[in-house]
């Protein structure tokens, strides 16, 4: 049986109104106990690594990811996803972005992303039709971002209230319009009140700030493009703000710190405890959070 793309499982999300989580993996081991949830929910979702989580973390590197995907993989309920890859990385270090990208596709994953979120509009669209020209070649999707998710940045992040009340960072409709138009991009993550969990040392073990959306803004969003919407920074949102995203254009969240950090809070007691951890956390995200248990039919259901 042919492999349904990830490109075709976004659309299948967007079409039901469902929605894919990309779970982040900055530690090898983590990657077994997500793929044992997903398969134990009848979920659908990607396994995600960003390039800073084989900086800053103990992901090794992007083909010591891909080597552990091989071993653990079940492509009836997964896909590997390459997250994060800056132009201008959360340090305003510059990085070579086509060159990681193209490593990427050789290795075989199967959608990648570029951000160039930290560039003036002009140059964003510049460096993802960049991308997407590279990618296409070879059939794989292309995730672009507009707007400026917060929360990886060095330093405490500014108060929430203040940047939701002032749509600091916010995604533009009509700038999202051009942008998409402009790249060709296959999905877009946007900043509608979303942000990252930490990641600096100091400040990654606490607790999340509890983020709600503009869904207005999201739907003005989904009017203007005709593209899947990707909504960053999963953890912490509030259910019924993620039931009113699922229904107005997201169809893929990105999940970090709800597993990252159960995974680091009991890797002292050992290795297996750790990966019950995160087995328990992807688990309850899908089943309760989420609701997405038998997701996996509606997203790929060549294999029902």
């Amino acid at each position: 049986m042919l492999k349904v793309p990830s490109g075709a499982c976004i659309l299948n999300a967007r079409r039901s109104g469902t929605v894919i989580p990309a779970f982040n993996i900055p530690y090898l081991p983590m990657m077994q106990p997500v793929v044992a949830a997903l398969r134990d929910a009848d979920s659908f979702g990607f396994i995600a690594v960003a390039r800073l989580e084989w900086i800053k973390f103990e992901s090794r590197s992007m083909r010591a990811v891909f080597e552990e995907y091989q071993r653990t993989k079940d492509e009836r309920f997964t896909r590997l996803h390459l997250d994060h890859v800056p132009v201008i990385d959360e340090d305003d270090i510059r990085v070579d972005f086509e060159a990681v990208i193209e490593e990427a596709l050789r290795t075989g994953y199967d959608s990648v992303m570029v951000d160039g979120s930290r560039l003036t509009l002009e140059e964003n669209i510049r460096a993802t039709k960049a991308i997407v020209e590279i990618a296409h070649r070879t059939g794989t999707p292309v995730e672009g971002e507009l707007g400026a998710v917060l929360g990886h940045e060095s330093g405490p992040l500014p108060l929430y209230e203040e940047l939701y009340s002032t749509g600091r960072g916010f995604t533009d409709p009509d700038q999202a319009k051009r942008f998409a138009g402009e790249t060709g991009v296959d999905w877009l993550s946007v900043a509608v009140g979303n942000v990252h969990g930490a990641i600096s040392a100091v400040s990654r073990r606490k607790e999340k700030v509890e983020a709600r959306l503009n869904i207005p803004r999201l739907r003005r969003i989904r009017q203007m493009t005709a593209v899947p919407l990707v909504l960053h920074g999963g953890t912490g949102i509030r259910k019924e703000y993620l039931k009113d995203a699922f229904q107005s254009g997201i169809a893929k969240i990105n999940i970090a710190t709800a597993i990252r950090q159960p995974y680091e809070e009991n890797i002292a007691k050992s290795v297996a405890v750790a990966q019950q951890a995160v087995y328990d956390s992807a688990l309850r995200l899908l089943t309760e959070e989420l609701d997405l248990r038998g997701s996996r039919r509606t997203i790929n259901p060549e294999f029902s």
